[in-house]
Parts: structure tokens; C-alpha cells; sequence
């Protein structure tokens, strides 16, 4: 049995962070029905991650609404919406991450729905909050990602902004928010109060920033000075960084510099015994590992540097990744079905839920829905038939 089995959830959302966030609680049990307007449905049923669309829907979309049922509703239109609010009545929880009021103005707002449910869970995603100057902005993840500062910590002094390559803000909003769902039904069962579980894109990659935001407001000469190329991290001292290899590249993390140079055979790192020069000779220390390391491959230096458990990794690149035996290991990989608008099995692959219980994994097989697939099923069962 899956922690969430038995609850209800009523997907509001659209394009990544909301959709993920009830994909996350349909991976842990829960039962989520996705309200979409007919004909078209969620406008990221059309927006093509790499490109990639199978039967007349992206993959993301496949990926991010796999197993939910589907019931087509107008919600601009009294007869469909009454009929939304009678199965947002048996909700547990509703999701939602349109732009602050718009939910309101449509009658679906968390005043109204407690009206009718009053132990709901209600839980609202926002690009920058409901308040503020920002709070009308576009909820998107590079935007966001560009308001918070983070593009700042990624690359060397000498780099432009550099964001994160991936929908980062949305991916880890959608686990905040999963995450107060669940504690907020948590304490519906010990005391039987529902309640509002709001997070935000900007608040995620806030919480990201945790150690350099807080440095800095306890210290406000504490700022970002990004360090010398190969290094990897604003406020960490070398040999912290990525260099090159004779094929490839090594990441290093801490460690004591005279070791590293012993371990690798480069004796001018022998004279930086203080750690203080760790950080006042950085870019010098990194300069002479990148010339260094770049004489032997990747295998060569892990040999070295695994045998005396030093801190290091290959950086692997995506298809070296996939095929390697520490992916196959995990088993971090499944599969779902579902049937085309024709009848046919459309199986796609894609990545599961990055928790185990009782030491299984949280897979399923069921393939994200069709605008509407569900909707006379749900009719019939809302009125008891």
C-alpha cells in the first residue's frame, strides 16, 4: 500500500511545477484527476520538451502527467463549473499554480472552495508570491531563476550569468509544494482542520541560496565573487572545481592540496601547506591542476585518486550516464503505457519517483491521459451510478 493511497487530488495546474507536484503525490498513492479545458487542455500538452511529441502530445507533458485521469471542464461556463465544485467536494486536495487572483475570479479561490469543502487542502503555486512588486511577473523558470541571483553562482569571475540548464526552479518548487501537501494532511488527520499550502518559484530558489543569503544578511560585505576558471563553487576554496582530462573531464571536491599534489605527482603544489592559501592562491592552484590533469585521462586519475579516497568523480556526460552500470544500479528508469486516440500502445520511458518505502520503488505504468478521457466515468461516479 502507497502512503497516499485512498486521498483524492484535483489538478488545477498547468504547464511543469504545478503538474509535477500532483504527479508527485499520484507517485506516492493518491488519486489525481486533472481538470483541463476542452478541447485543447493544458496549453503544456504543446510545449515540446527537446522537441519530442508523441500522439498529438509532448513528451514533458507525457512525463509530468502520467498516471491521472482527465475530466474536460469549462470553468468560464456555470453548468461546467458546478459540476467541478461536486468533485472538488470529495477532494482531499486541490492544486493550482495559475497567476494570483485569477483562481478567485473564476469562483475556485480557497475562501470558496472551504464553503464546500471545508477540509480541503488547497495548494497554490505562485511565480514570485501574491504580494509585491513582482507578483503579477510571468511564473516562468528562467525568469525566475534570473530574479533570485542564482545565474550568478555558476561559472568563473570572467563568465556572464550562467543558469541552471534545467527547469530548476519549477522541478523544485513542485517538491515544496508535495511536500507541504503532505504535512498539511498530516495535520487534517490529527485534527481534522484543512487549510492553504502557498509556495512560489522565487521562494525555491531562495531556499536554494540558503547559505550565501543568509551569509550575506548576517554580513553585508559578504558577496558573490565567483572564482577562477575550473572552479565550482563561489565560497568553496580549491581544489573545488571541473578540469579537464586527456579525455574527459574530473570534478574534485575538498580536500588538502599537498595530499592532492602528492597523490598526482605534481610537486608545486607541495609549497601551499596553509589553507588560507587555498583561497588567497586559488586561481594559481587551479591553473596548475587543469595544465596537469590534462596530460592523463579521466580512468587514470580516478585510479589514483579512489585507491586513497580522495574526494573525485567523473563528469559524465548524458549517454555516459545512461549506459553506465551505477545508472543500471539505482534502477532509476520505467516505463508506462497508454492508449492512443487509434487504439494503439504508445510505451514511453522516463525517470521514477527518487524515494523507496519498505524498500520498493514508487513506479507505475500508466501513460498520462486524453483532454477529457475520463470525464463521463467521473459524471457517472459523482452521481453514484
Amino acid at each position: 500500500m502507497r502512503p497516499l493511497e485512498g486521498f483524492l487530488v484535483v489538478d488545477f495546474s498547468q504547464f511543469l511545477a504545478g503538474p509535477m507536484a500532483a504527479m508527485r503525490l499520484g507517485d506516492l498513492g493518491a488519486r489525481v484527476i486533472k481538470v483541463e479545458r476542452p478541447p485543447a487542455g493544458d496549453i503544456g500538452r504543446g510545449l515540446a520538451f527537446g522537441g519530442i511529441t508523441e500522439d498529438g502530445d509532448t513528451l514533458s507533458f507525457h512525463i509530468t502527467n502520467r498516471n491521472k485521469e482527465s475530466y474536460a471542464a469549462n470553468l468560464k461556463d456555470q453548468a461546467d463549473r458546478d459540476k467541478v465544485l461536486e468533485l472538488v467536494k470529495k477532494a482531499d486536495v486541490v492544486v493550482q499554480n495559475f497567476r494570483p487572483g485569477v483562481m478567485e475570479r473564476l469562483g475556485l479561490g480557497y475562501e470558496e472552495l472551504k464553503k464546500v469543502n471545508p477540509t480541503v487542502i488547497y495548494a497554490s503555486i505562485t511565480g514570485y508570491g501574491a504580494e509585491g512588486p513582482w507578483s503579477s511577473r510571468p511564473g516562468q523558470d528562467l525568469l525566475a531563476q534570473s530574479l533570485s541571483g542564482l545565474p550568478w553562482l555558476n561559472g568563473s569571475g570572467d563568465s556572464p550569468p550562467i543558469p541552471v540548464g534545467i527547469a530548476l526552479a519549477d522541478i523544485i518548487t513542485s517538491i515544496h509544494l508535495a511536500h507541504g501537501v503532505t504535512a498539511a494532511l498530516l495535520r487534517r488527520e490529527r485534527t481534522g482542520m484543512g487549510g492553504r499550502v502557498d509556495t512560489s518559484l522565487l521562494e525555491s530558489m531562495l531556499d536554494l541560496q540558503f547559505e550565501l543569503i543568509s551569509a550575506h544578511l548576517n554580513d553585508a560585505q559578504v558577496l558573490v565573487r565567483r572564482g577562477p576558471k575550473h572552479t565550482a563553487h563561489a565560497f568553496l576554496q580549491a581544489p573545488y572545481g571541473t578540469y579537464p582530462t586527456s579525455d574527459g573531464y574530473l570534478a574534485l571536491a575538498m580536500g588538502s592540496i599537498p595530499q592532492l599534489g602528492d597523490l598526482i605527482g605534481l610537486d608545486a603544489l607541495s609549497e601551499f601547506v596553509d589553507p588560507e592559501t587555498w583561497w588567497s592562491e586559488q586561481g594559481r592552484i587551479t591553473e596548475l591542476l587543469a595544465e596537469h590533469l590534462a596530460t592523463e585521462s579521466t580512468q587514470h586519475w580516478l585510479e589514483i585518486l579512489d585507491a586513497a579516497d580522495f574526494w573525485c568523480a567523473p563528469v559524465l556526460s548524458l549517454p555516459e550516464l545512461v549506459a553506465h552500470d551505477g545508472f543500471q544500479a539505482i534502477g532509476m528508469d520505467q516505463e508506462f503505457t497508454r492508449e492512443s486516440a487509434e487504439g494503439a500502445a504508445l510505451t514511453l520511458k522516463t525517470t521514477r519517483a527518487p524515494v523507496r518505502f519498505d524498500g520498493q520503488t514508487l513506479t507505475n505504468s500508466k501513460g498520462a491521459p486524453r483532454v477529457g478521457q475520463h470525464t463521463d466515468s467521473i459524471d457517472r461516479e459523482l452521481k453514484g451510478e
